[in-house]
């Protein structure tokens, strides 16, 4: 669904059916700060880019609302997971390291036969 932001992402549900007016994030846990989601946050979250830059299907994410600089405004912040390595991932948007070794490599072959005339 598309954020406010404008942005492609998955955790994002809004519901206006009918003169109703909900909006939330399916990703964003509950925050020991007491900072809540909300709407504004979207413009600034990195999830709709860690999904475009990486589509591992082992990885999965996992998202809290901070405090920002100084205690002023908020951010989210996201960590993953791999499931199929068992560990944290530090960088989400290329991934553990270990999922696309799976992958077949590609490489360029010499062309066949070149003749020159």
């Amino acid at each position: 669904m598309r954020t406010p932001a404008g942005t492609e992402c998955p955790y994002y549900y809004a519901d206006y059916y009918r003169g109703r007016e909900f909006e939330e994030c399916r990703l964003v846990e509950p925050s020991p700060s007491g900072k809540e989601w909300s709407p504004d946050v979207c413009s600034q979250c990195p999830v709709p880019e860690i999904l475009r830059a990486n589509g591992c299907q082992n990885m999965s994410l996992h998202a809290q609302i901070r405090s920002g600089f100084l205690g002023i405004g908020k951010k989210v912040e996201v960590k993953a997971y791999c499931s199929r390595v068992g560990e944290a991932v530090k960088e989400p948007r290329v991934g553990c390291g270990h999922c696309h070794e799976d992958l077949p490599s590609f490489s360029v072959a010499p062309p066949d036969d070149v003749t020159s005339d």
